[in-house]
């Protein structure tokens, strides 16, 4: 039986742009890659740069979000 969709978005991920989309998918793919190689191939850095373009999108919201209130 399958599960019911979950709607509604995870309030701690922010809207990514386009750029940021296809930058997450590069980096995502790469880390494909690179487990195909091997399973123990070091990926952090990968990760990392996966993270800091999600806390940049989560800056550029809260900016956003505070010019909106002004």
């Amino acid at each position: 039986m399958a599960s019911k969709r979950n709607e509604q978005p995870d309030p701690n991920y922010p809207k990514l742009t386009a750029g940021e989309h296809a930058r997450i998918a590069w980096n995502v793919a790469r880390m494909a890659k690179r487990s195909i190689a091997s399973e123990t191939v070091y990926q952090g850095d990968l990760e990392r740069r996966i993270d800091r373009i999600i806390d940049g999108a989560r800056d550029r919201a809260e900016k956003s979000a505070k010019n909106r209130r002004k």
